[in-house]
């Protein structure tokens, strides 16, 4: 077998990478009344969960920015896997174990939070420093796994707990960890090349002086802000603008709205050679500050979930396609770079749904007033989209 082909596997353990990730994001929120009526945990106590694993993982991303290009990404990347399934095998266990259940949901948590935030840090530099063509549709197919991962994650828990009831679910916590557990295997065995070679990577005060890396940053923050809040607050929008049960707004919220971002990404990543990714970016903003809007000024509840679906469509290029332009505009960044992204995306999808939260509870308990105020963060996302194409058209004239 070539090593062309060899690179193939980089690729799937990658993609499996996003779904592991997906499942540590997605799978014990919808377990959060389960801990309730279970352990008696308050719903206090149980907001902390989300909340510590975006902690965790932002943590993790300032520490990668140091320690990963010296350990080495294979080393990281398998620990990566080891321990998201270590942390969703314990949440299954340690409730059980601690004197306090609670404690032992926390303590999985972290631990998988970390795997999950050396996934986001690795992931990305791993695809980009394999010789394929087309760089920037290969990151959007690569991201596009976390939608389908999410989606899989919400559609087969859903059917699971139907068929052998929620009391069953710290059987399908097992099955879920079996993902990361054979994927562990798949990064021990397939080729994985350096991002920028040793002593030449610009290296962090350097990086942090780069002008347009801190657009870069902004265009992150935006990126995960938009999605997020959207992604978080969809089934409760759903439940409570159009009054149908979770089952049904999990269904037609988060689940529509993963679907629509995968969906982005997959049609991005097959015609992105003939794309100006800046454009489609700036087109993808604008659209998605139009969902917002529709979200939470239509009189119409039907009006309202399509705002919410389609979102999905616009923000699917953000994440990957804030990377991709990264990469060409500090090509020597590494993974210093990424991390920091990361760790920007990851600000961005921790202070926005929070944000959503406090202002929709200050209007009374009106969700529509909470993510009419988000727009905000696709609006920046365009303004930071045009000054990049100001500098860029300035840099092209000087140098013709």
């Amino acid at each position: 077998m070539s090593k062309k082909q060899n690179y193939k596997k980089t690729l799937v353990a990658c993609y499996l990478g996003f779904v592991t990730q997906a499942i540590s994001a997605n799978f014990a929120p919808l377990l959060f009344l389960t801990f309730k009526s279970t352990y008696g945990i308050t719903l206090e106590k149980i907001a902390m969960i989300p909340l510590v694993f975006y902690l965790t993982q932002l943590l993790v991303d300032l520490a990668a920015t140091k320690f990963a290009d010296k350990i080495g990404y294979r080393i990281c990347v398998v620990a990566s896997q080891v321990l998201s399934a270590v942390g969703l095998v314990l949440m299954a266990i340690l409730p059980e174990v601690f004197p306090v259940p609670f404690i032992g949901i926390l303590v999985s948590v972290v631990l998988y939070a970390m795997g999950s935030g050396l996934i986001e840090v690795l992931v990305s530099p791993i695809v980009e420093a394999c010789p394929f063509e087309n760089k920037d549709g290969m990151m959007s197919l690569l991201h596009s796994f976390y939608c389908w991962g999410a989606m899989g994650v919400i559609l087969v828990s859903t059917i699971f707990f139907s068929v052998f009831g929620v009391e069953s679910w710290k059987i399908l916590t097992f099955i879920w960890a079996l993902i990361p557990l054979y994927n562990t295997f798949n990064f021990i065995k397939c080729p994985i090349e350096r991002l920028v070679e040793d002593g030449k990577s610009m290296g962090i005060s350097k990086l942090l002086k780069t002008p347009v890396f801190w657009l870069m940053i902004l265009l992150m923050v935006c990126s995960g802000g938009s999605e997020a809040t959207m992604a978080q607050w969809a089934s409760a929008f759903t439940e409570s603008a159009i009054g149908v049960s979770k089952t049904v707004g999990d269904l037609a919220g988060p689940c529509l709205f993963a679907m629509f971002m995968g969906i982005s990404r997959v049609l991005y990543g097959k015609f992105s050679e003939k794309l100006d990714l800046t454009k489609v970016m700036l087109g993808c903003g604008i659209m998605c500050a139009c969902c917002y809007l529709l979200a939470s000024l239509s009189a119409f509840p039907i009006l309202g979930l399509a705002g919410c679906a389609l979102c999905g469509l616009a923000v699917g290029i953000m994440w990957p396609g804030s990377i991709s332009i990264s990469s060409k505009k500090c090509p020597r960044g590494g993974t210093a770079m990424f991390a920091f992204l990361a760790l920007a995306g990851d600000l961005g999808a921790m202070v926005s749904p929070s944000m959503v939260g406090t202002l929709s509870e200050m209007a009374g308990g009106n969700l529509k007033t909470g993510l009419l105020v988000a727009t905000i963060f696709p609006v920046v996302l365009v303004f930071g989209l045009l000054i990049l194409n100001k500098k860029a058209s300035k840099t092209k004239s000087k140098t013709q």
